[in-house]
């Protein structure tokens, strides 16, 4: 099946589900369709684990693969007909990755799957540009920040991705290595903007006619300032970021209170990226779950 196919050759009827295991959050999404049926979500931040020791800890296992069963056993209850758990970052980071992809196979009763830098970005990408509704030969470029890593990926509806670069760093592995303060203040954010051009050194994707950015770093950020993070807003949204107490955030701009902890430094992230893409960065919804469940969907139609 070409690529071009994947928006067509998939039933809109049939229910899925996707669970994403990040380094800062356990996701699930039981879509049908572009309907989402059921989301849910659990904080469990692994990726402060693996940047402070390099493993996960017993207790963070347990936690995680407990987790995955409730949301595995959710997503049955809604009587889908299939779900699959992806592993982001954790499990490539982590030297005991092994060990957590082993805990929840068990816990899932599902196929667990490891993703790639590549697949991740890809997955990003199928999930944004489906949301988006872009036409089918315009260069896109996606951004994904996760809490671990971050992804860009180049492509057309059409075609397909055709150039995807990953960085090891996201904005809970930036929080826990270099902005442990609450507001972090000047100085921990200029080295924070030093480390992040260190990771995107050498990094030149190809120009794109719209970039879109994906994410919980970037849906925070549009309720700080707007959907769309050009060098002006993402520049106004560090600004306020780098000084503002945590509290104040939440009770002034409405913000998640488990997200905002690591908003900085995703700010950060997205702000050298978009840099680099020369375009502003529109936020919208869809990401890895979305291209997933458009995965599983089709593969379910060849059956």
């Amino acid at each position: 099946m070409s690529f071009a196919d994947l928006w067509h050759r998939h039933d809109k009827k049939m229910l899925v589900g996707v669970i994403d295991v990040g380094s800062n959050t356990v996701r699930l999404v039981v879509t049908r369709g572009d309907e989402t049926v059921l989301q849910r979500r659990a904080l469990v931040r692994l990726g402060e684990g693996i940047e402070r020791t390099g493993s996960i800890s017993e207790l963070k296992l347990a936690e995680t693969a407990h987790s995955v069963a409730d949301f595995a056993g959710a997503a049955r209850k809604q009587g889908v007909e299939r779900i699959e758990v992806l592993v982001t970052s954790p499990g490539r980071q982590a030297e005991n990755g092994g060990e957590l992809l082993e805990r929840l196979t068990t816990a899932s009763r599902a196929p667990v799957r490891l993703l790639s830098a590549e697949e991740e970005g890809r997955l990003a990408f199928i999930g944004a540009v489906e949301r988006a509704d872009m036409a089918p030969e315009q260069t896109v470029a996606v951004c994904d920040v996760g809490g671990g890593s971050a992804q860009i990926t180049v492509g057309t509806r059409q075609g397909g991705p055709v150039w995807t670069r990953s960085i090891d760093i996201g904005s809970m592995r930036l929080t826990s290595r270099l902005l442990p303060n609450d507001p972090p203040g000047e100085q921990a954010v200029l080295a924070a903007r030093a480390e992040v051009a260190r990771y995107l050194d050498g990094i030149t994707p190809p120009v794109p006619h719209v970039a879109l950015a994906v994410g919980g770093s970037a849906r925070a950020l549009r309720s700080l300032v707007g959907p769309d993070l050009g060098v002006d807003e993402l520049e106004a949204a560090i600004a306020v970021l780098t000084h503002t107490p945590t509290g104040d955030l939440i009770g002034n701009h409405d913000l998640n209170p488990t997200r905002v902890h690591t908003l900085t430094a995703g700010a950060l992230i997205l702000a050298g990226i978009q840099q680099r893409l020369g375009v502003p960065l529109r936020v919208v919804r869809g990401g890895i779950r979305e291209g997933a469940a458009l995965e599983l969907r089709s593969e379910l139609a060849a059956a």
